[in-house]
């Protein structure tokens, strides 16, 4: 969210709660407005983002600084990866090494869900740009769609994976055990 804010300032000053609807206009996600005022902070510590006084109804106005303005622009035209880790396949993968695991529920339950989130009619946000939510749309569908051809991967992937049990090795370290007393 840092970038995004620093993102809308950069086209003018705006006061917290400003940000906040223009964050969800734009995006459609919705965000704490404490959580606005959190970054702003932030961005002003880091000198991104400079208090500009207030406005006719007292509001404070927040800027974007030169620095902050070529951070936005800088962030706004690179390329990047998620590079996040998968909670679902991190979770598949532990199952796929754990005896007895339901792998091929897992799988189903998984596949389901993914199905249902394609049928399902993306919700419409009459305070969200419409350009804005066909984008979003579009990427959610295609993430879904990335989801069924990898649950696909991995079903081909399960047939060669072999579960084991705990290792009898012992780690050198770890907590030592208390006295009782």
């Amino acid at each position: 969210m840092r970038q995004s804010l620093l993102a809308i300032l950069d086209r003018g000053d705006c006061y917290g709660s400003q940000l906040r609807a223009e964050y969800l206009r734009r995006t459609g996600a919705a965000v704490n407005v404490g959580q606005v005022y959190t970054t702003l902070e932030r961005l002003e510590r880091d000198g991104l983002v400079e208090n500009r006084g207030a406005d006719d109804e007292g509001r404070v106005l927040w800027g974007a600084t030169a620095a902050g303005r070529a951070e936005a622009r800088a962030w706004l035209a690179a390329a990047s990866l998620a590079d996040r880790r998968d909670e679902v396949a991190l979770r598949i993968a532990l199952a796929l090494t754990l005896p007895g695991a339901d792998v091929p529920g897992l799988l189903a339950a998984q596949r389901t869900a993914v199905r249902e989130a394609l049928a399902a009619p993306v919700p419409e946000d009459e305070n969200m740009d419409a350009v804005s939510r066909a984008v979003l749309a579009a990427a959610r569908r295609a993430r879904l769609e990335a989801d069924l051809r990898f649950l696909d991967e991995v079903e081909r992937l399960a047939g060669e994976a072999v579960p084991f049990d705990l290792s009898d090795e012992r780690p050198r370290r770890g907590r030592p055990v208390r006295s009782v007393g």
